[in-house]
């Protein structure tokens, strides 16, 4: 595969990559544990488990690439757009665009 120079090319190749439907739902999951643990540790200044957030948003991704999707996550090679398409996901479901979204790129529904 040749290298993707922008994110309008990497977001189409981030939703094929995530095919399933429930790799999908464990990045959810992943990204909204992520987000309240930030939450918590901005709000109680509880910085020592700052980690804990990274390690909420990628542990359930990347298991679900090995279990689920049996792929490398994007993480590896584009780990900005990556962390910038996790969030954009997440919103995309939580405002019902996101099967628009992959209609889009080209990915078919599956069970």
């Amino acid at each position: 595969m040749r290298e993707i120079t922008t994110y309008a090319e990497f977001w189409p190749y981030y939703l094929r990559e995530h095919s399933h439907p429930a790799t999908r739902g464990w990045h959810y999951l992943g990204t909204a544990l992520a987000i309240l643990t930030l939450l918590l540790v901005l709000s109680k200044g509880a910085w020592l488990f700052l980690p804990l957030a990274f390690v909420c948003g990628y542990f359930f991704a990347w298991v679900s690439h090995g279990i689920i999707e049996k792929n490398k996550p994007a993480t590896f090679t584009y780990p900005l757009w990556s962390l910038f398409s996790d969030f954009k996901m997440l919103f995309c479901f939580l405002t019902g665009r996101m099967g628009a979204e992959l209609e889009k790129a080209g990915v078919t529904r599956r069970a």
